[in-house]
């Protein structure tokens, strides 16, 4: 394998084009679609000035990055929910002013976001029983986005058995 640098390029090419102007044909209009999940070619580009562009576009772009979009807004929501009621544990351990307005929106919040975990379990010390039912139900908030996030990226995802690899490529030739 023979490696040419290009001194545009910020990397080896370990497959020159012999031809800067050959690229992979673009599909015309009228021929069959490659299978379901393959590469299909964008257009390529030869100017005058010998610069050759390609892409790949994958079919499946927009909805993996939707997915992942999808995903990591829920992963974001159930670990700021998480946050909040870690806050409140640490304030109300650290004997926080209930009147301060900061501690006074965290427990609000936290009681909002505690999912009827507050009662769950009564310890005679009331400091225990902020500590074991909001730790379980900030727990229990983690679990939910890993759960969502796994069945969502399960089921919305392309298959991976058809071979999927990146498949993002811009080759520049000058």
């Amino acid at each position: 394998m023979r490696y040419e640098q290009d001194p545009d390029r910020t990397r080896l090419d370990p497959y020159p084009a012999a031809d800067p102007t050959q690229v992979r044909p673009v599909q015309q209009p009228g021929q069959p679609a490659p299978p379901v999940g393959q590469p299909q070619y964008a257009e390529s580009v030869a100017r005058e000035d010998g610069v050759v562009e390609e892409g790949v576009t994958d079919p499946d772009h927009r909805r993996i990055r939707t997915v992942n979009i999808t995903c990591t807004v829920i992963n974001v929501i159930c670990a700021l929910f998480a946050v909040v009621l870690g806050l409140h544990i640490v304030l109300v351990l650290g004997s926080a002013n209930p009147a301060n307005g900061f501690a006074s929106f965290v427990d609000s919040w936290a009681q909002n976001v505690s999912l009827g975990l507050r009662d769950l379990f009564t310890p005679s010390e009331p400091k225990l029983q902020i500590l074991f039912n909001e730790g379980l139900a900030a727990i229990v908030w983690l679990a939910i986005g890993a759960t969502l996030t796994y069945l969502i990226r399960r089921f919305a995802m392309p298959d991976p058995g058809r071979g999927r690899s990146v498949r993002y490529h811009r080759r520049v030739v000058r």
